[in-house]
């Protein structure tokens, strides 16, 4: 599903990174948009996990999420990316000798950028946060409308899955 060689970089190519930000990492998706020897230019969105600091702070997340914030992979990075978040655009240099850049598939990037743009993370947040009752329902129909009218296939399927996981689906 991912790829991880760090050789051939070029214009083009999907990448997650990561920024340091005080005590954690940020994530960095983006593009290619210049390769110079071992350093590659990269457009994107940044995104600072702030619920799962959060959880983590008040003792309620586990060694798993922390090691997430501390070391953010594609692989885990849905861990972040169901609490709230802040994104905002990216654009930076990278050396792919010393940091932490690795090569995404288009697939995975587009489901990643999409999560994203799609505004998932608050609305997964916004049932997992309420109690049972109506506005938990409530909140949970919002978010099966969003999951219905979603145009990329790849995102859709992942949605579900994640949401099946989390049994937020009835």
């Amino acid at each position: 599903m991912f790829i991880f060689e760090k050789k051939g970089w070029k214009e083009g190519d999907y990448v997650f990174t990561s920024q340091q930000n005080g005590e954690y990492r940020d994530m960095i998706i983006g593009m290619v948009t210049g390769v110079e020897n071992s350093k590659i230019g990269v457009n994107g969105i940044i995104v600072n996990a702030v619920g799962l600091k959060n959880k983590v702070s008040q003792g309620k997340a586990g060694p798993q999420s922390e090691q997430v914030l501390k070391d953010p992979d594609p692989k885990e990075a849905v861990f972040a990316l169901i609490y709230r978040i802040e994104h905002d655009n990216f654009t930076g240099v990278f050396d792919v000798n010393t940091d932490p850049v690795i090569k995404l598939h288009k697939n995975i990037y587009n489901i990643l950028t999409g999560w994203i743009r799609e505004s998932i993370p608050e609305l997964i947040n916004n049932v997992l946060s309420l109690p049972d009752g109506q506005e938990r329902d409530q909140a949970k129909r919002i978010l099966k409308q969003r999951m219905d009218t979603l145009y990329d296939k790849d995102l859709k399927r992942y949605m579900y899955s994640i949401c099946r996981s989390l049994k937020i689906l009835n």
